[in-house]
């Protein structure tokens, strides 16, 4: 994807087979969102297009290789917290074990997997990502490749 506009960073819900790939934020007060759930992904460096900025987080994050073909669906939308602001959502879906290659960055306390139905009855995650999901759900009959 080749994007004009401008954008300040990029997430995504990650499956591995059918299980998302959740990381728990650092428990400090100077950042957003603080010892809440959250997918991997971040802020935007120099020129990178969403997804040049998406797999460089993923592999600081979490040390996986993210593929293009293994994103399923794309979106800007407004920051968090920070309306003025835009960032791309997408969902993406890596084959079950890619866990195995998992090494977690220095950024997080850590990381676990759960399924899609779990995520979006948990409480402490980043609150716009339940109604991106539900979005995405609605658009593509929801669940990801076998």
């Amino acid at each position: 994807m080749v994007t004009t506009e401008p954008f300040s960073g990029s997430k995504v819900a990650l499956f591995l087979g059918d299980q998302l790939l959740i990381t728990l934020r650092d428990d400090y007060d100077h950042i957003p969102f603080p010892n809440v759930w959250d997918f991997p992904g971040g802020a935007r460096d120099d020129d990178e297009t969403p997804f040049e900025t998406l797999a460089r987080e993923v592999m600081e994050e979490v040390g996986l290789v993210l593929p293009r073909d293994a994103l399923l669906w794309e979106r800007q939308f407004p920051a968090a917290g920070n309306p003025d602001a835009k960032i791309w959502f997408f969902v993406a879906q890596m084959p079950a074990g890619t866990e195995d290659d998992i090494v977690f960055g220095d950024e997080g306390q850590g990381w676990k997997l759960v399924s899609l139905a779990a995520f979006m009855a948990m409480d402490q995650v980043v609150p716009t990502f339940a109604g991106r999901l539900t979005e995405w759900m609605a658009e593509t009959g929801g669940l990801p490749k076998g």
